[in-house]
Order: structure tokens, then sequence, then C-alpha cells
């Protein structure tokens, strides 16, 4: 089954109600702008970051408070997305399929609440089959808009029989004006498996898009581009009737992020790219005077490298001042220091903003927002985030029940747990890791229903998957980050502790890579960190 049911061969035109006022009325009465376009570019399923650190960046509910938070100031608005969209990887493992489906409902409930408007996909929307997508498009509210497309039967579950087209473009007013949305993606050429799509060379699609759109009475037009930013600065040096292009890949794989491009304009298109997985929201704000839809730049664009620069500076400085407030050799004063530094830094990026609107005709502005804890939390979709981990907590443990770890092979040790290394053994050790955050791991899961969850798991406990080690449900003496993560599966050495060794008797800092790594621990320094752990009879 295809993803998408077609509104007229590729050319579906989908109108919605305004919100009030004449064309323009509300940029030209106050401050607030004409129209705000939200828009996010490879979101890839990121609900939010793991939580290993402070104030890391991503999170659905943060996105949500602070777009919701700017109603008073931008009240008329729509938000858009191109790129992966629903999940992180273009193929899903077996044992997670059911654990990332439900994630990606969650996703795309929460996306309709914000008022998700449409979205472009990339190879990643197909990962759990088109019909899977064909849910996920309903839950989200939103039309997939793809105008270069043509749905196919290869690689998907569609079976015989003619699939439907792709709906490629879509009109909705706000605010009096009409807004014009063409979907084109290359997720065909990401290199994955194949899909159930066949695309064309965009230009000519967003062409005749264009036509078909002005025809409808569009004014504003905007290209969802889920293409690579190569190939988006050629659709804008191809097709220069485009107000801007929001860009997003074609497909990816990962939980790396990657920063926010700066926005650029290529004649008079706008190339707009916010960080992936939700680590920044673009706000692209529209001044609309006498009706003229050809919009001069009030943001100072040329100034795109300075931003990047401060912004660089700002995110060093937060991943020194997270590691500082753990270290008690670090003095207060420093502390305030520091975070003073980064409230001047926020000052001056903030004041590359405040450029002067011109005089007369209409004009752009542009925002780019990180997504951090200090936005808040929404509170309905922070409940449908923890509805999910709930789920997936009750579904898990049923569905693993009968998982066990790898049998040990003849003649290897097993895992013992900190019980049987510090029962007779090892009691000044045993106290300097009680005093760690390791020995509480678990719980930090557990008190967030998520101690089933296959994304998090494995670094809370010890030996997961390993032989002899633990499960998802199997945590039994092998709950925390335990001795024998480090040291290894050590029976041979609890046996006989005057003859055998454990595997690792002193591990090196790369030990602590496997989990603490970006993005889900910012700064990390894996050197300084091991000695935290460190105590009497610990490695002192």
């Amino acid at each position: 089954m295809a993803a998408s049911v077609a509104l007229g061969a590729c050319q579906g035109c989908r109108t919605t109600a305004g919100q009030g006022g004449g064309n323009g009325g509300a940029g030209a009465a106050s401050d607030a702008p004409t129209v705000r376009i939200y828009l996010v570019s490879d979101l890839a399923g990121a609900l939010e970051p793991c939580g290993c650190t402070k104030d890391q960046l991503g999170g659905l509910d943060h996105a949500a408070a602070w777009i919701r938070g700017q109603k008073g100031k931008a009240p008329n608005a729509l938000l858009v997305s191109a790129g992966p969209l629903f999940f992180m990887d273009e193929s899903l493992k077996s044992d997670h399929r059911d654990q990332d489906v439900a994630k990606a409902e969650t996703i795309a409930a929460s996306l309709k609440s914000l008022g998700l408007t449409a979205f472009a996909p990339g190879a990643n929307e197909w990962a759990a089959g088109g019909a899977e997508l064909a849910k996920l498009e309903v839950a989200s509210g939103a039309p997939m808009l793809v105008a270069n497309g043509t749905a196919t039967a290869a690689g998907d579950d569609a079976g015989a029989g003619s699939p439907p087209s792709y709906e490629g473009w879509t009109v909705t007013t706000v605010n009096g004006v009409r807004v014009g949305l063409l979907g084109i993606t290359a997720a065909d050429k990401a290199g994955g498996a194949p899909l159930p799509l066949a695309t064309t060379p965009a230009p000519e699609a967003i062409a005749r898009g264009i036509d078909a759109l002005k025809k409808s009475g569009a004014q504003v037009f905007i290209a969802l581009a889920a293409v690579g930013r190569g190939e988006a600065k050629r659709l804008a040096d191809a097709v220069p009737s485009l107000t801007a292009i929001v860009v997003g890949s074609p497909g990816g794989s990962g939980d790396m992020n990657a920063p926010a491009p700066p926005p650029e304009r290529i004649g008079d298109v706008l190339l707009l790219q916010t960080g992936n997985h939700l680590t920044t929201v673009g706000a692209l704000d529209l001044y609309v005077r006498d009706g003229a839809m050809a919009f001069a730049d009030a943001t100072g664009l040329q100034l795109g490298r300075k931003r990047e620069e401060l912004q660089r500076r700002i995110d060093d400085l937060r991943n020194r001042i997270a590691a500082w407030e753990r270290d008690p050799q670090i003095r207060k004063e420093d502390l305030v220091a520091r975070r003073a530094e980064v409230t001047k830094l926020e000052g001056d990026l903030a004041a590359l903003d405040l450029h002067p609107a011109p005089p007369k005709g209409s004009y752009f502005r542009y925002e780019s927002q990180e997504i951090r804890d200090k936005l808040g939390s929404d509170a309905e979709v922070k409940s449908a985030e923890l509805a999910f981990y709930k789920q997936v907590n009750d579904h898990n443990r049923v569905a693993f029940a009968n998982r066990l770890p790898p049998p040990v092979a003849a003649g290897q040790p097993t895992f013992m747990g900190v019980e049987a290394c510090t029962k007779k053994c090892h009691k000044d050790a045993r106290e300097v890791w009680d005093g760690t955050r390791h020995s509480h791991a678990y719980a930090a899961l557990s008190d967030q229903n998520k101690e089933l969850n296959l994304d998090c798991v494995s670094c809370h406990v010890t030996g997961y998957e390993q032989p002899g080690g633990s499960s998802v449900t199997h945590v039994e003496g092998l709950t925390n980050v335990q001795c024998e993560n480090c040291h290894g599966p050590s029976s041979k050495h609890a046996a006989d502790p005057d003859h055998v060794k454990p595997p690792v008797s002193k591990p090196k800092k790369d030990t602590c890579l496997g989990c603490h790594h970006p993005p889900h621990v910012e700064g990390f320094d894996a050197e300084k960190k091991m000695s935290e752990i460190l105590g009497p009879g610990h490695g002192l």
C-alpha cells in the first residue's frame, strides 16, 4: 500500500481556514509578523535526548513549550518539516520495530497538536513500511508532499495492484496570506533499501507546482526539500520564484547531532535548515506591507558567520560549565564568571538580530532557537512522552520475558555482580562506587518507566547482551553500572583471587566512551571523569 492518497495525480491542493484579518493586517498593525513559519529539518525520530547530562540539546516537549509560548508574539503561524521525520534510521532492527513505531506515533500525534501543516519525507519514513507510514501521515494531521514522486510497489509491502500517486503541494491561508507549500525528495537516491517511490528532476516538479499553486491563489511559495543542501542551492538558482527552501536530508541514520548551517539567500530565495534531531527550530517571520510578496532582509543574514562563532563559544562554555558544576575542585566564583560570560555572549548574539525594518515594502526576519531544558516542558507533549515510555515498558516486559543473555562458552568466566565482588574483598572500592552515580544508574531509568526501553537499558546495567550477563528483562544482580562493566566478567577471579586476575585489571579511558559519547553526553572528558570514580582501594 502506498503511503499517501492522491488528490489529483501528484497535484493535491488543500486549503485551510484563515486566522482572521486582511492580507498582512497583523504584521502591518503591530510588531507581530503577518505569518510565522516554524521549520524543522531531519527530526529523525528524536523524541527527546537521553538525559545523561543537564540541559542537553533537543526534546519535543521543550520545542513545543517554546512554540506555544510564542503565540503572543506570533499568533499566525504554521509548522513544516523536511527530511527524515518519524524514524532515526532507514531500516529498523526487528526487535526494535514495535518500540520505534510507538515512538513515531507519539511524535506524529505531538506534531499534530502543534499544528504540523506539511512535511517532505526522507527515506527513513518507509522504515516500517508504507502501511505504517500511511497511518503516521494521518496521525500527524499533515500531508506528506512529494511533488517529484510517483509511488511504486518496489521494495514495499504494497503487493500487486496500481499504487496511488503522492500529493505534491498544498495551500494554506494564514492571516489572509495564501501560502503555497511544495514537497520534493531524493529519498529513493539515499542509498538504502529500494523504496516504493520513483522521483523525477525536482526543478521541473517545482515549476509545475508553482504554476498550479498560483492558479489556486498562492502568494508565497515554500519548498520543503529533502534533497540535501547542495541540491537545494541548485534549486534556488533554478527556481528563483520561490520565497524559501526548507532543507532536509534525503535519508540518514545514527543519533549524532549536526549543527544548523547558517541561513543563506541565493538571489531572492531563502535557504533555511535547522540542526537535526530537533536541536534547533527555525522561525521565518514574514511581514507583509501593502500586499507586496517580495521580502527584504531585516535579519542581516550576512552576519551568519559571526552568529556561528558566537554560538560555538556559547556551546563550548556551556559544556565546560556542565562539567564544572560536578567538580568540587572548581571555585564557585569561577562558575559564576563563566555563567556571566555565557549571558553576555547570548546578548551579543541576540543583538545581531536587531536590524531595523526597511522604511517601505515587505520584509522578513529569521530566528534559530536552540532547544534546551530552559525553555520549559509542554504538558500535552510531555504527557504523551510519559505514556509512550509506560507503553514500551509494558510491551517489552512481555515481549522479551524469555530473552536471555548469550550462554557462557565452556571454560570462560561469567558475570558475578557487585555483591560477589565486594562481599569479602574490595570493600574500599565498594565505598567509592556507592558514592558515584554508577551505583544508582538503573533507578535513573526505572523512576521514569524507561528500564525496559531498548534505547536506554544497555548503559544502565552490567554485561548487557554479553555471555553470562544481562538482557532487557533479566538483570538480577546486574542492575547499575558495576565493577565488571569496566573490569570484565570476573567469576574466575572471584573464585581464586590469589591466582586469577580479572580480565581487565586497569581499564582504559576509552571504556567510558561506549556509553558516554555525544550526543548522550556533551563535552565529555573521559580522562577527567575516570578520576571522579577513583578513590582509596579503587585506583588510588
